[in-house]
């Protein structure tokens, strides 16, 4: 009786990536590195749309500048329709626009070329296992990006529910005689709390404050 093995199953990984010395050096990489197989390498997105279904890949490794359907629209749309599959970001594009659009449509991972081999490996083991590998500058990029968001959300949360109120409306266009009006409350209690709201945010002026409140 045959015994089973224990080895557990090779990551199939899915290659989407324009450039041929690229895509058969990836390919090859996978192929030759035990724990990972690779039977699907496309120059398109639309290839490997069709494709799909029938290599059921454990991992997409996707480049973003691609001919036709660019890999930033393909990754939005493959994130609806296979939501469980992890897509790694294989770039040589490190700009914050790129790369928040990319995680922004779903994308788990975001490497900047050139990435050594082993590190590649490594990257797509990781994602496989549910984390988000990235380069050094990308992870620096996203972390600055929190920052600044927590630091927002921080300067709100210091406002009260009526000051909040307030600005909401100040940002919707209305004069404070209007928001006075809507909630019921005299002008000088709208210029107070403006006055407060301005010394919570650090501001000086309501158009300051809008800006601040939208982020």
């Amino acid at each position: 009786m045959p015994v089973a093995s224990n080895q557990p199953s090779p990551i199939r990984v899915m290659i989407v990536e324009d450039d041929s010395d690229t895509r058969g050096m990836l390919a090859a990489l996978f192929r030759g590195s035990p724990g990972f197989a690779c039977d699907s390498a496309h120059a398109t997105a639309e290839s490997a749309a069709r494709q799909l279904a029938l290599a059921r890949p454990d991992v997409i490794v996707l480049d973003l500048e691609l001919p036709k359907l660019p890999g930033v629209t393909w990754l939005a749309d493959l994130n609806r329709h296979w939501p469980e599959l992890p897509v790694l970001i294989l770039t040589a594009h490190s700009d914050p626009a790129r790369l928040f659009a990319a995680l922004a449509a779903g994308a788990c991972g975001y490497l900047v070329k050139p990435v050594p081999p082993a590190r590649i490996l490594e990257a797509v083991a990781e994602i496989h296992a549910g984390g988000a590998p990235m380069s050094s500058g990308v992870a620096r990029l996203v972390l600055g990006r929190f920052r600044e968001k927590t630091g927002h959300h921080l300067q709100m949360e210091t406002l009260t529910t009526r000051e909040q109120e307030v600005l909401k409306r100040i940002s919707q266009g209305l004069l404070p005689e209007e928001v006075a009006v809507e909630l019921g409350i005299s002008m000088r209690t709208v210029g107070s709390h403006l006055h407060h709201i301005y010394g919570k945010l650090h501001v000086a002026t309501r158009a300051q404050a809008v800006a601040r409140f939208l982020g």
